[in-house]
């Protein structure tokens, strides 16, 4: 597929007809009313489901291409397996975190994952490098595994073209990430620098469960004597020596007496 402005086009009819499956209550506020299919777009919205309804692969997975299940709970991809001959999947506003499975989708090109909670950037990498491989557009902005100033006041546009070029450099067919077309500069420099722009986090605060006491009530190890000793006792050299070393290798010491201390 050319992705070019009329597929972004019928990007935004196919959010308008996912939409559509929201009604309005008396009350103003939104009612889901079930499962909507548009041909082989099905859409599931708001429908504070924790999981993937089996219901919905049952009926409708051996004919949709394009299922869009956002704003719901869900916290597994659990039953997407059924969806066999799955192309774009928008999953926009859930839970999905670092527990995430991704199953094998051989035919999907689309993953948008905005405002998850996903954190390990790596891992989800490597699951759509493997799982995913005609995977072309990626959208996972809202997620603190996307550096985002917008949402984090603590960074700023060069961490996200950083995690660009990371993500460009894992993933090499990608056409699309976020909101911006990946330009032929960006694949350039991605390819150069893409391997060392993988963010490490530093953790802070120190270890909590190294200070906490041990199970049986002892307190915990320390190399370190608890007590030190006063100057008084020190019970190495201290001042004056009584003595002199004339060993082999003593060339410094042997014109040294007592008495030149």
């Amino acid at each position: 597929m050319d992705f070019d402005k009329t597929y972004w086009l019928d990007q935004l009819r196919a959010n308008r007809k996912s939409m559509a499956s929201v009604g309005v209550g008396e009350n103003g506020s939104s009612e889901s009313l079930g499962p909507i299919l548009e041909g082989t777009q099905l859409s599931y919205l708001e429908h504070s489901a924790t999981k993937i309804p089996d219901q919905l692969g049952q009926w409708y997975g051996k004919q949709v291409t394009r299922l869009d299940l956002s704003f719901n709970h869900i916290s597994s991809l659990q039953g997407l397996e059924r969806f066999v001959k799955l192309e774009e999947l928008v999953l926009d506003q859930n839970e999905l975190d670092d527990a995430l499975r991704i199953p094998h989708m051989p035919t999907l090109h689309t993953l948008v994952l905005n405002k998850n909670r996903i954190k390990d950037l790596d891992s989800l990498i490597d699951q759509l490098k493997f799982q995913c491989p005609k995977l072309t557009y990626l959208s996972l902005l809202g997620n603190e595994a996307c550096p985002n100033e917008l949402t984090d006041l603590e960074k700023d546009e060069d961490d996200y073209q950083r995690y660009r070029y990371y993500v460009i450099y894992k993933l090499s067919g990608l056409r699309f990430l976020d909101s911006r077309q990946v330009s032929q500069k960006e694949k350039k420099e991605a390819a150069r620098v893409g391997s060392y722009m993988r963010v490490v986090k530093v953790t802070a605060e120190p270890d909590q469960a190294k200070q906490a006491d041990s199970p049986d009530g002892r307190p915990p190890y320390n190399p370190l004597p608890e007590i030190a000793r006063e100057t008084e006792q020190h019970q190495g050299t201290f001042g004056k020596c009584r003595y002199v070393y004339y060993g082999r290798h003593s060339e410094g010491n042997r014109f040294i007496r007592n008495t030149d201390l």
